[in-house]
Order: C-alpha cells, then sequence, then structure tokens
C-alpha cells in the first residue's frame, strides 16, 4: 500500500463524507478507494471511519489521524511549491481562529485582498472568544488579544492598540462624566471576563501618577459583542480597546472619557501550533494582518517568531 496515496485518499474521504464522492473527486473507481481505507485501518490496527445516516464519519481516532494527515500533506504540497520555485500564490487550506468581534470588525472585512491574491487558497475561519487547542482543532494560526500567559507558545506580535474608559454620549449626558478615575466608583461598568479582556482592575496612569480603580456593575460579561451590546445601550461605561469600537468611535457614537490618564495598551498576537513550525501559508496570513489592522504599523510588528514571554 502507498502510504501517501492512502493518506490522501483518506483525507478527501472525511472531506467528502463517502466514498462515492471521494472517488469522483479522485477519478479512481469507489471500490479501489473502499479497498485501500480498508487497507489502511488494517495497517493501523483502529477503526478510522463509522456509517452513520450522514454518511461516513471519522472516529476519534480517524479524527485524531485527519487532523495529522492534513497538516503533512499541506507541509508536502509546501516543500513541492517551495522547490518549484511556484509565484503563483499559496495553495491548500489555511485553518485560522479568532475572536467574534476582532474577527467581524477587523479580520473578516480583509480577507478579500488576501485571497485575490492567492487564488488557490482557501481559508477556514474559526470563530471563538476561547483560547481553543491549536493542535486538536487543527488550527495554523490563532490570533489572541491581550497578554500571552503560556510561555510555550509560539507568538509573533502583529499591532497595538489603546484601552480605554468609553460609553455613549446619552449614558455620560444621564451619569456624569468621570474626572478622576476614582469617580468611576460612581458609575455602572459593563465588564468583560474573558480572559485577555481586562477584567475589573484597571490600572490607570499619569506620568509617575499610578491609580487603581476596581470597575463596578450589575453585569458582567464574556463576549465582546455583549460588552458593546450593553455599552452601545447606554446600560453603562466599559474599559476596551479601540479595536472593539472601532465604527463606533469614528462615529461618535460612544466616547472615551478621563482622557489624560492612560490604561495599558492591548496586543494582538498570531499564535502557532507548539512543535513545529509555522507554515508558509500562516506566516504570510500573518504578515498580511500586520499590515491591515490598525495598529499594526511595522514599528510594532516583530518579524521574528518566539517564545511568549
Amino acid at each position: 500500500m502507498d502510504r501517501l496515496a492512502a493518506m490522501e485518499m483518506f483525507i478527501c474521504v472525511v472531506e467528502t463524507g463517502s466514498f462515492t464522492a471521494a472517488s469522483r473527486r479522485l477519478n479512481l473507481g469507489q471500490p479501489a478507494v473502499s479497498k485501500t481505507i480498508a487497507q489502511l485501518e488494517e495497517r493501523l490496527g483502529v477503526r478510522l471511519l463509522i456509517r452513520s445516516t450522514r454518511g461516513l464519519t471519522p472516529t476519534e481516532a480517524g479524527e485524531e489521524y485527519y487532523q495529522r494527515a492534513k497538516r503533512a500533506m499541506d507541509d508536502i504540497n509546501e516543500a513541492e511549491s517551495a522547490a518549484r520555485g511556484s509565484g503563483s500564490g499559496l495553495t491548500g487550506r489555511l485553518r485560522i481562529c479568532a475572536p467574534v468581534t476582532f474577527a467581524r470588525l477587523h479580520i473578516l472585512p480583509q480577507l478579500g485582498p488576501f485571497l485575490a491574491r492567492n487564488p488557490e487558497l482557501n481559508v477556514d475561519v474559526v470563530l471563538d472568544d476561547r483560547h481553543v487547542d491549536l493542535i486538536s482543532e487543527g488550527i495554523d494560526v490563532a490570533l489572541r488579544l491581550g497578554d500571552l500567559r503560556d510561555s510555550s507558545l509560539i507568538a509573533r506580535r502583529l499591532a497595538t492598540c489603546r484601552l480605554l474608559i468609553l460609553g455613549t454620549p446619552d449614558y455620560f449626558a444621564r451619569a456624569g462624566e468621570p474626572r478622576i478615575p476614582e469617580d468611576l466608583s460612581a458609575h455602572q461598568a459593563v465588564v468583560y471576563t474573558q480572559r485577555g479582556g481586562g477584567g475589573s482592575k484597571w490600572v490607570f496612569r499619569r506620568q509617575e501618577e499610578e491609580r487603581i480603580v476596581n470597575g463596578r456593575g450589575r453585569v458582567r460579561v464574556s463576549a465582546a459583542e455583549g460588552i458593546r451590546t450593553l455599552v452601545l445601550a447606554g446600560l453603562g461605561l466599559a474599559m476596551a480597546s479601540e479595536w472593539m469600537f472601532a465604527p463606533e468611535l469614528a462615529a461618535g457614537q460612544v466616547v472615551p472619557v478621563l482622557n489624560d490618564w492612560h490604561l495599558p495598551t492591548m496586543d494582538l498576537w498570531g499564535v502557532f501550533p507548539t512543535g513545529r513550525m509555522a507554515s508558509a501559508k500562516a506566516r504570510a496570513f500573518v504578515a498580511y494582518l500586520a499590515e491591515v489592522v490598525p495598529g499594526g504599523a511595522s514599528s510594532l510588528a516583530d518579524p521574528n517568531y518566539s517564545r511568549a514571554e
């Protein structure tokens, strides 16, 4: 059995969901595909596929084999492309993961030019505010905001923006505008509880002066979309990044306060699976984002890939 051909065939079966569809894509007879998969299962000593009402679906072992085989085939395709000196752009599939709101505002609108530049490339976008496991989810590159606490991650800093205290003009007309950080104790805060979102401990600095305030409010939210909805509805103020409210800041629908005080900045990182080299597709994508994301000037984008500190 040709192991590489069997691996490629198995990938096709999983992606199409049936032996028949896979045989059409591969231009092979259906019995040949079925026989090869049976031989692969026999050689590995484990069942890779099960039949269901939806067709063929991978077992747990089959899903793990698929994810690793897919990455191996991507690496092989990239190696062949590099050897040929191909100048026609990237090929294959790129799987990225990004926070929902950040991706909606700053990533998805920028995909068009990147795809036009690489017409043979397909992109899977996984939208999730959680920090998913890159290996088990088959992610080529994840976009993460804030501090990276896992020192084993391989990452590249892509952009930086400010954190602001902001709310709607109507909210501040009703509740009054805070003049010093301590005034926030009289305000309703919408607190972002997601990791990297800032939490309820807000550290303000002005020259050599530092003041720490605990944001207090009746609502705590684990997703940026919830923060946006509540702030825009006038239920309170929030500490949020410029990225989160970029359209509304530009339109004056929300306004920043305490502008003579400074909060910590927020970084955007491109994070890669540990234990293997970042693919050419992933490297090209994060390099592109460093150019198009607000705050991603070349002076901020570290061109080196290193472990997070």
